[in-house]
């Protein structure tokens, strides 16, 4: 068995084997990893991303940061000392690591936001660009077709053009009848 295994080893490394069958031309097999990276649903987080940012541009947003900025001052300076989880002595440290965080977090969820929609503005831009080249393209080719039509229509007769013809007729017809009558023996 030990022979066999050796056999098996110097085989692969005369033809230039690294393991079982795998050749340099063959990509290795993934691994799996030992901790699971979550998955996310990039659209989604996207969509979620819009939303957070649309309501930070808000005056609802406004309203219920300061009412909360508000509050929390209001507790951790009036309050008995007791009672302060955040005291004015440092300064409200608490709250400045909050609005910290915040603001940490709403940056970047922002510009994901101001992403996603200058790819959709992108996107909306090369549409209206090419149907503004195709209507550029049936409005010349209707143009070329008129101009043809015109062209044509100077060599064939209209209806106007006949009356007229026939109009003249009738004058020299009528105006050769009293001649002819004239002319005629009693």
């Amino acid at each position: 068995m030990a022979d066999e295994r050796d056999r098996e080893q110097r085989e692969r490394r005369r033809r230039g084997l690294r393991r079982r069958g795998e050749g340099l031309d063959t990509p290795r097999e993934t691994r799996r990893a030992l901790v699971r990276t979550p998955s996310v649903d990039p659209e989604a987080f996207g969509r979620w991303s819009e939303n957070f940012a649309r309501f930070m541009g808000t005056p609802r947003f406004i309203i219920y940061m300061t009412a909360f900025v508000t509050v929390w001052l209001a507790w951790n300076t009036f309050s008995v000392p007791a009672l302060q989880f955040d005291p004015r002595e440092l300064n409200y440290t608490l709250l400045t690591l909050i609005l910290s965080l915040q603001a940490s977090y709403a940056a970047p969820l922002i510009l994901l936001a101001q992403n996603r929609q200058d790819d959709r503005d992108r996107v909306t831009f090369e549409q209206d660009r090419q149907r503004s080249e195709r209507n550029l393209a049936d409005t010349e080719y209707l143009a070329r077709e008129v101009a043809a039509l015109r062209i044509a229509m100077r060599d064939v007769a209209t209806r106007d053009f006949l009356r007229s013809e026939l109009r003249n007729l009738l004058e020299d017809l009528d105006e050769r009848r009293p001649q002819a009558d004239d002319q005629q023996p009693r």
